[in-house]
């Protein structure tokens, strides 16, 4: 079955390129660590693409430099050809651990931002943001407070305050992370039908293969330290995706492509952390 196109981009769909970029982390006493390297991609517009890489790679480093939370050392971030400089509102970043204030309720937290930033007014955001939490079915639950949702619920509703402010971007730095195999599966379900009636460009990041061959239409594929782009994997499973899309053979191709990919940077990985142990070894008292 042929791969269905994405929803054309609209006037609001970013591109954001990455070009050279590279970073180091300084500590006084301590070797210099260089966690990105001429690291260089391109998130294109209207698509969902996933970066994986091994653990400690540079991952956040990278998405936090992508949505301007970070500088990087030299390169440049580019949306729409345009340099970044800093934040802004056309790239919104959705963390690893839960954002919500616990003091607002649902609704409130969803139109905070607009409405401080004098964008839209209050009947404006919560308009949109009641369509957007229907969409996710946490509209009967808008004037409940985030303690008193759960962890899945709450990562619905932080995709909807993210949503609310109309980006070019989302970026989404392993948001899944610590639910249940469900309630992630759930999950995983909820932002493909968002992306699917939005067709906003996201840059999604995580750990798991599974989830990035699910949700892609490319897969980038991080090295060891200093990080940058080893190979790109164009995800050509047909759209709108199930999980039944798990059980054919083209997924199974894809994923041992993409396991061969990160187990070269694995066996770096840990070769890296045997010569470094052997290396303090040698530092031992009397020898």
């Amino acid at each position: 079955m042929a791969q269905q196109p994405s929803p054309a981009p609209s006037h609001r769909h970013g591109e954001l390129v990455l070009e050279k970029v590279r970073k180091v982390f300084r500590v006084p006493g301590c070797p210099a660590c260089v966690a990105l390297d001429d690291c260089s991609l391109v998130v294109e517009r209207g698509k969902l693409t996933v970066l994986v890489g091994p653990s400690g790679c540079g991952k956040s480093t990278l998405a936090n430099i992508a949505a301007g939370y970070d500088r990087p050392d030299s390169g440049r971030v580019l949306i729409d050809g345009q340099p970044v400089t800093g934040s802004g509102r056309d790239r919104i970043m959705v963390f690893q651990e839960t954002a919500l204030w616990p003091w607002m309720t649902v609704l409130h937290n969803a139109t905070f931002g607009p409405t401080v930033l004098g964008e839209m007014s209050r009947a404006e955001a919560e308009a949109k943001a009641l369509a957007l939490l229907e969409k996710v079915g946490l509209k009967d639950f808008k004037d409940k407070y985030p303690a008193q949702l759960s962890g899945g619920m709450q990562r619905r509703a932080e995709l909807c305050r993210a949503l609310v402010m109309d980006p070019k971007v989302m970026i989404l730095d392993e948001p899944f992370r610590g639910l249940d195999v469900m309630t992630r599966e759930l999950m995983q379900e909820y932002l493909l039908k968002l992306f699917r009636e939005t067709g906003l460009t996201m840059l999604f990041i995580t750990s798991e293969i599974e989830e990035a061959l699910f949700l892609a239409d490319r897969i980038l594929i991080m090295t060891t330290l200093p990080g940058t782009i080893k190979k790109v994997v164009e995800v050509d499973l047909p759209r709108p995706r199930d999980f039944k899309v798990l059980a054919t053979e083209r997924y199974r191709r894809l994923k041992q492509e993409v396991m061969e990919a990160l187990y070269e940077e694995g066996a770096k990985l840990f070769a890296q952390l045997e010569g470094a142990e052997d290396l303090l070894g040698s530092c031992a008292p009397g020898e």
